[in-house]
């Protein structure tokens, strides 16, 4: 189940925004709580009061709707800063000139989801097995092969010609 707030129309550039929901993208709702009390970015101030409502919106369907949301389970799923509308401003310039900037404006939006819960370990109470790659060097022949010869690509020699 997912739960999602929206903040449109803020005052400030999306670059900013981005900058402040990198650090709480797949996080823990309590984890991104204490990240963005302690970050000195004035979007932080924004993001938090979104994820608060985000959150707000997943309580109100585990009591109304009579859904079964775990709020310990929640972490930010996806959180995106768009572009908005931007206001075109002139600022003055010398000799009777005028240069031309833009005001821009974020559209942000915060998806909250639960961790799936693992309910059966496995046969028999063991873990599951999870296969690990194998790290192949750097530098190294990779099952049998050489670095620079395959078998279709061998170069003919002086003595073959």
């Amino acid at each position: 189940m997912e739960f999602r707030a929206e903040l449109r129309y803020l005052r400030l550039t999306p670059q900013k925004v981005r900058l402040v929901l990198d650090l709480i993208k797949g996080k823990r709702v309590e984890v991104a709580r204490n990240t963005l009390a302690f970050t000195k970015k004035r979007a932080a101030a924004h993001v938090a009061k979104l994820l608060q409502s985000a959150v707000d919106n997943a309580n109100y369907l585990n009591g109304e709707k009579n859904l079964d949301v775990d709020l310990d389970q929640l972490y930010v799923k996806t959180a995106v800063a768009n572009d908005g509308p931007r206001m075109k401003r002139i600022r003055p310039a010398p000799q009777g000139r005028a240069f031309r900037y833009q005001r821009r404006i974020s559209h942000i939006v915060l998806v909250l989801a639960e961790r799936v819960r693992v309910e059966q370990v496995g046969k028999g109470g063991e873990a599951p097995v999870v296969s690990a790659k194998r790290r192949v060097p750097a530098g190294k022949a990779v099952a049998g092969k050489t670095a620079g010869k395959t078998a279709g690509n061998k170069r003919k020699t002086s003595a073959a010609k």
